[in-house]
């Protein structure tokens, strides 16, 4: 894609699959106009960069849809300067989203080479304030525990223990429950040591699996 059509296709994206479904947080949209998607996507599939649909990446997993990635970051509620805990970095696209709005990130991955490949990727794109971890995501990552928001972007039969146990007070973790075609985009919040969660609706990702390589 030339720099016009990327520039295209980023505004449809923004005008037709995010705000004309609910996307309202300016920051969130900013945040996605300034991440070029088109780097994260494999080369046969940079013309779909801008689509509003989940795409292949290496070891069998996805980057997931535009939409879906605005919404569980809005879901987040990130006013800048929160440290996040990622489950599943994948591609790298939905951390330097989160790069763009927090202000550290710590993003875990199971698959050593797609952690390293998102690991150059970002620092080609300039990004500096993420650390990339490659382990079991389902354990969470407690060496840097509490953080202020975790997201989780791979499917969970229920939400593993640890991550609630890493959330600190006043927290947000958003996650997909659920199994196959049975799953729901969940947004917990952790107040006086309480959890309360809201659904978002209905959603489909790759599975959590615990374990590395």
């Amino acid at each position: 894609m030339d720099a016009a059509s990327v520039h295209l296709a980023k505004r449809t994206m923004l005008r037709d699959h995010l705000q004309r479904r609910g996307i309202r947080d300016r920051r969130v949209l900013q945040a996605i106009e300034r991440v070029p998607r088109e780097k994260f996507v494999p080369e046969d599939s940079i013309d779909d960069a801008y689509s509003d649909r989940a795409l292949p990446i290496d070891c069998g997993q996805t980057i997931s849809q535009p939409y879906i990635v605005a919404l569980m970051t809005e879901a987040l509620a990130l006013k800048g300067g929160e440290k996040v805990l990622e489950i599943g970095t994948g591609s790298g696209y939905q951390a330097a989203i989160l790069a763009e709005l927090a202000g550290r990130v710590v993003t875990v991955e199971r698959h050593a080479n797609l952690s390293e490949q998102a690991r150059r990727r970002l620092a080609d794109l300039g990004y500096g304030n993420l650390r990339f971890v490659q382990g079991d995501g389902s354990q969470g990552f407690p060496e840097e525990a509490p953080y202020d928001r975790i997201i989780v972007t791979a499917a969970a039969p229920v939400c593993p223990e640890a991550l609630f146990k890493q959330l600190a007070e006043g927290g947000v973790l958003v996650i997909p429950v659920g199994i196959d075609d049975e799953q729901m985009l969940e947004r917990w919040t952790k107040q006086s040591g309480k959890l309360a969660c809201q659904s978002l609706g209905g959603c489909r990702f790759v599975p959590l699996v615990a374990g590395g390589d």
